[in-house]
């Protein structure tokens, strides 16, 4: 037996153990999902729950939607109706009353204040401090409401997703040193009850404000594996799992049910400052003109996505502009390498002034699908003339290495609001930036300036209009190559709920997303 096999036999037997001696209608209200991600870590001010979907946390809003087709409305949570305009740039957000969080406590106005002064303060260091930064003011108005004020006549709903925790629960440390993070208290439909490295058991609330979930437990097994997640959901082990598009299709089968859903999560290559080839922006325009997208959707992903030119997604309406490609053309590509002095020399590659048209591109080695999408990027730079050389390595290396070798990257962290989908990974860096943010820090003439305006710009065709136009730009001068937009690809077994609809989904996914987003509203 190989060690895949052993792990998904081990992997079986703990689940048969852990629900072994429970009564058949709690195992009949129980759902078992393999989980790619590290258990723990919930912590919320850390990015836990940063856009709105979890069982244990809830924000201000969240996201809702009844198709993956369209960025959801951001409908209220724990805010009890839309943002009431209260002056240039400020809201009165009137609150949800008669909520309690899963340690009895009651939910006021005080911890949505010190949940947004955490994410905020220096040394609580979070790791989402700048998602929040257009809020310049937070604060309460009586117990149940807050005021918020922005730097931006944006909706400010997008920035009012974060799960808030009690006012006690905030730390003066180090978010990822905070107890919530394996003890989380929250105003969700769930508690945790018990958590261990490889799994953790949610409950259902009675207490919850919105009545209780049918679906009384949540086991989550962390499985990391994804051919030994694919072996539990075979097996009947687990009940659901998400897995990369070609072994999902490989388990395909009457008992097994297949979902992608849409996303707003990139992939694509960002590209060196340091290396002379990758710095030339003509070899940049060449490089988008000599990769077919199609053929990647098709033969790496299987289908489960769609091309992407820029950040945005035809999801945004439009904000979008179906112009603003790049056609698959090798002859014009070969056409710009040629006119930019990048001639075909030793070994077939290009060369200009001594300097050689090759690089490295480091993929997360851990991450199977970039494994698969570097190595195609690399097979279309070939008859360019171009020297791509993939290596799989960790994160810890890849971010020291943003100066002198490519990386795919993905993004759509935060795509409810259009301008945190696209700000960051466009615009000229600031001293704040995420060292994912745009890491060449190349920027069309013109763009920091239509995607400031667009950023301050409230909703509207003006907003919209912009947002083309920097769409437009960006690909006369392009940053980066990206790729495509990913449906993410779940498996899950019929045990015979009503379960919702997905939704448009982020960067961050896995089993708390997919089939399960809504999992408290789930019927029989």
């Amino acid at each position: 037996m190989n060690r895949r096999a052993a792990l998904a036999c081990a992997l079986s037997a703990a689940l048969v153990a852990a629900c072994a001696g429970q009564p058949d209608d709690q195992a009949s209200d129980q759902i078992v999902l393999a989980e790619s991600y590290e258990l723990g870590g919930y912590n919320p001010v850390n990015g836990y729950s940063e856009s709105g979907v979890s069982p244990i946390y809830e924000g201000l809003y969240r996201p809702s939607a009844t198709t993956d087709t369209v960025v959801p409305e951001l409908a209220p949570a724990l805010a009890a109706d839309p943002p009431e305009p209260a002056g240039p740039n400020r809201w009165r957000i009137p609150l949800r009353t008669g909520v309690l969080f899963s340690d009895g406590s009651t939910f006021d106005s005080a911890d949505v204040v010190a949940t947004y002064a955490a994410v905020a303060d220096p040394k609580v260091a979070s790791e989402i401090s700048t998602s929040v930064t257009p809020i310049v003011a937070l604060t309460a108005d009586g117990p149940d409401a807050v005021t918020v004020e922005l730097d931006t006549a944006a909706d400010p709903r997008p920035y009012l997703l974060l799960g808030i925790l009690p006012s006690e629960k905030a730390e003066a440390a180090p978010a990822g040193d905070w107890a919530v993070n394996t003890a989380p208290v929250g105003t969700g439909p769930y508690r945790l009850d018990t958590l261990r490295p490889d799994q953790a058991v949610l409950v259902a609330r009675d207490d919850y404000w919105g009545g209780p979930a049918q679906v009384k437990r949540l086991v989550y097994t962390y499985t990391p594996d994804d051919n030994a997640r694919a072996q539990a959901i075979v097996s009947g082990a687990v009940d659901g799992t998400t897995l990369p598009p070609r072994l999902i299709e490989s388990i395909r089968g009457d008992d097994i049910e297949t979902v992608g859903v849409q996303s707003a999560d990139w992939r694509g290559i960002a590209l060196p400052a340091g290396n002379p080839f990758t710095a030339d922006v003509r070899a940049r325009l060449a490089m988008n003109l000599g990769v077919d997208r199609d053929a990647m959707v098709r033969d790496v992903l299987v289908g489960y996505g769609r091309p992407a030119a820029t950040p945005v997604a035809s999801a945004y309406g439009d904000a979008y502009n179906a112009d603003a490609d790049f056609d698959f053309d090798l002859d014009r590509a070969k056409a710009v390498l040629d006119e930019a002095g990048w001639r075909v020399g030793a070994g077939q590659v290009r060369e200009k002034d001594g300097a050689r048209a090759s690089f490295e591109l480091l993929y997360n080695a851990q991450d199977t699908l970039r494994r698969d999408l570097a190595v195609a990027y690399a097979a279309a730079m070939k008859p360019l003339g171009i020297d791509v050389r993939p290596r799989g390595t960790s994160w810890d290396d890849i971010d020291t290495r943003f100066g002198d070798s490519a990386v795919v990257l993905g993004g759509g962290s935060t795509p409810y609001s259009i301008d945190s989908q696209v700000y960051d990974t466009l615009h000229t860096r600031v001293p704040d930036s995420s060292i994912y943010s745009n890491p060449g820090n190349f920027t069309a003439a013109g763009l920091d300036e239509l995607l400031e305006r667009a950023a301050q710009s409230g909703p509207g065709p003006e907003k919209d209009a912009l947002y083309r136009d920097v769409q437009r730009t960006y690909v006369a001068e392009p940053s980066h190559v990206f790729l495509v937009f990913l449906d993410h690809a779940y498996a899950y077994r019929d045990r015979g709920w009503n379960q919702t609809a997905p939704i448009m989904e982020p960067h961050s996914h896995g089993v708390s997303w997919g089939p399960w987003w809504n999992v408290a509203r789930w019927t029989r």
